[in-house]
């Protein structure tokens, strides 16, 4: 009596739980509640930046999709080019001319992720290479932010000013941006100014807890980020990493002079901090994957911002921390992979 035919497949036996496309849209989903925040202090300068960036990062994912000769729709539907897009959007400033974000975000995907072979080979996050690009050789278009509470346009203006370059009658571009609070602080310092002299003279676009607006921002990416902490989608170690060595290093550097050095709690609630630490450096392809790794991958990103924030030229430096570490990723990895039972270590 012979058993009866069956057909038999190679584990594993069990459906997998996970997939790049869940991963990107839990990620997606977290980023709502920071990315609200920031249309409601910034303006209808976000939603032009990411329709724009959006649009663009898809473009050129297709693009190269079909240029390489790999099914389209399958990759797009991945979320991967979706997120690049809103986290390059996110980060250009409110008033960027529309050639700006689409240059950027073709960067970003046509030469930091398929030019090395797509996702999954890229070495370095696609969006900060293409923030960084343009911080780079666009150093004025990127610090067209608009204070809180100065004057702001509306959604058609808005458009208008992105795509034209006109501005409404009565408005004129010096009048609808100001510094950042990071380049706000660095240049009083600069100026022999004392921290209680710089938050009464420029108390409308900073504090002490940090830059007006921005710290509420980031509290909310930080709720974003902890949501994928708690649902498993990205590791603990490199946010919390990120955030507690940039909060050692601004204590131990403020408390000597707390006159002239900003507190920690400026450091983590201004600028871009909750942004990169839960969204950007947690990139799993770029980012250290080791435990140990990870850990010392975060605290490395964090030893930049505050380096390159205290005394480099460019003021938030969480892209250009987040690209030397991702140089680092390999070497960190080798050196911190748990030894297999019975291997030598050589």
């Amino acid at each position: 009596m012979s058993l009866p035919e069956q057909t038999l497949h190679s584990s594993p036996h069990l459906p997998p739980t996970n997939s790049v496309r869940r991963m990107m849209i839990l990620v997606i989903l977290a980023l709502i509640p920071g990315l609200l925040a920031q249309v409601h202090f910034f303006g209808w300068g976000v939603v032009v930046n990411l329709v724009l960036a959006v649009a663009t990062a898809l473009g050129a994912e297709a693009l190269m999709l079909r240029l390489r000769r790999r099914p389209v729709l399958p990759f797009l539907g991945d979320g991967s080019a979706l997120l690049t897009g809103l986290l390059l959007g996110l980060a250009l400033p409110t008033l960027s001319p529309w050639w700006l974000i689409v240059t950027g975000a073709a960067f970003a995907l046509i030469v930091a992720k398929h030019l090395y072979g797509g996702l999954g080979y890229n070495p370095f996050n696609p969006a900060m290479v293409g923030y960084a690009m343009l911080l780079v050789a666009f150093p004025r278009e990127m610090t067209a932010w608009q204070p809180i509470g100065g004057d702001s346009l509306g959604f058609l203006d808005q458009w208008r000013y992105t795509l034209t370059g006109s501005l409404p009658a009565g408005l004129d571009y010096d009048t609808l941006t100001a510094a950042t609070p990071l380049d706000t602080l660095r240049t009083a310092l600069g100026m022999d100014l004392t921290l209680n002299e710089i938050f009464a003279k420029y108390e409308h676009l900073v504090s002490p807890f940090g830059g007006r607006g921005w710290e509420w921002v980031n509290l909310w990416y930080a709720v974003g980020g902890v949501a994928l902490v708690a649902l498993r989608v990205i590791s603990w170690r490199i946010p919390a990493a990120v955030i507690l060595t940039l909060f050692l290093v601004a204590t131990l550097f403020a408390l000597p002079d707390p006159d002239l050095r900003p507190s920690p709690w400026f450091h983590l609630f201004t600028g871009a901090t909750m942004l990169g630490a839960f969204f950007i450096a947690t990139d799993p392809v770029t980012a250290a994957t080791t435990p140990r790794g990870q850990l010392i991958y975060g605290a490395g990103i964090a030893l930049l911002i505050y380096v390159i924030r205290t005394w480099g030229g460019y003021p938030d430096a969480v892209a250009f921390s987040v690209l030397l570490m991702n140089l680092a990723t390999p070497t960190i990895d080798y050196y911190t992979t748990p030894r297999v039972f019975g291997e030598e270590r050589r």
